[in-house]
C-alpha cells in the first residue's frame, strides 16, 4: 500500500480563494440589483405640484390652533407641530413686514427689537389659530408657512401690530386684506404710534424707501 499523499497547501488555499471570490461577486450583484431598485423608486416619485401643496397646508394648518414654542421677530415664529423634515412649523405673519431683530443675514433695524417684545407678550406659549389666504399661495420663498393668526381675545396679530406701529403694511404681495392693512397703517402713522413717532426715511425697509424714496415719515 501506497502512502497517502499530503495535499499541499496552495491547492487549499486556491479553493478558499475561489470561494471568497464567488461569494464577492454575488454580494456585488445584490447590491447593483438593490441600487437600480432604489434608482427606480427615485425615478418615479413626483414631487407636489402647487396646487396640492396648497391643499395639504390647508387640511393640516387652516383653521386649527397651536402652541407657539418660539419668537424670531416681530412677524415670524415657530408653533409646536412639525413640518415635513423640521421639528417645528415657522409662521410668517402675511401682509405685514416688521422691522428686523438681527440675524445671519440681516442687521437690527429701528425698532425690530420692540416689535419682537410686543409680539413675544401677546404670543409665547399661548394657543393661536392660524387661517391661510386660500387660494393664494400658502408659502413664501424660504418656505415659511404665510397666515394671518387669531389671538385668544379674538383679535388678530397682523392687525394689532399695524394699529399699533409695530410694522409696515407690505404692498409688495397681494392678499385678501391688502386694502384694510393699508388703512390701519395710515391710522397708526396719523396718530404717530409706535415706530411712526420718529422714525426716519432711511430707516424704514429698502422695499418702502424704493416704492416711496421722499416721503415723509414724521
Amino acid at each position: 500500500m501506497q502512502p497517502k499523499k499530503d495535499i499541499p497547501a496552495f491547492a487549499m488555499s486556491r479553493r478558499t480563494r475561489n470561494s471568497i471570490f464567488f461569494l464577492c461577486l454575488l454580494i456585488l450583484i445584490l447590491l447593483v440589483w438593490l441600487d437600480r431598485s432604489l434608482i427606480g423608486r427615485r425615478v418615479h416619485f413626483t414631487p407636489k405640484t402647487e396646487e396640492q401643496a396648497i391643499a395639504s397646508d390647508l387640511g393640516k394648518y387652516h383653521g386649527r390652533e397651536f402652541i407657539v414654542v418660539n419668537v424670531i421677530d416681530g412677524d415670524t415664529f415657530d408653533i409646536d407641530i412639525s413640518d415635513d423634515r423640521y421639528e417645528r412649523t415657522r409662521i410668517r405673519l402675511l401682509g405685514i413686514d416688521a422691522p428686523e431683530t438681527g440675524g445671519e443675514e440681516s442687521s437690527v433695524m429701528y425698532y425690530g427689537p420692540e416689535a419682537a417684545e410686543f409680539a413675544k407678550k401677546l404670543i409665547f406659549v399661548k394657543s393661536l389659530t392660524i387661517y391661510l389666504d386660500s387660494p393664494n399661495p400658502t408659502r413664501d420663498k424660504y418656505g415659511r408657512l404665510l397666515a394671518y393668526v387669531k389671538l385668544p381675545d379674538g383679535r388678530f396679530l397682523n392687525e394689532v401690530l399695524l394699529a399699533e406701529g409695530y410694522a409696515y403694511a407690505d404692498s409688495r404681495f397681494g392678499h385678501n386684506f391688502f386694502n384694510k392693512y393699508r388703512q390701519l397703517q395710515a391710522g397708526a402713522r396719523s396718530g404717530q404710534k409706535g415706530l411712526w413717532r420718529i422714525v426716519k426715511p432711511d430707516q424704514v425697509p429698502e422695499w418702502l424707501q424704493k416704492e416711496n424714496p421722499i416721503l415723509p415719515y414724521k
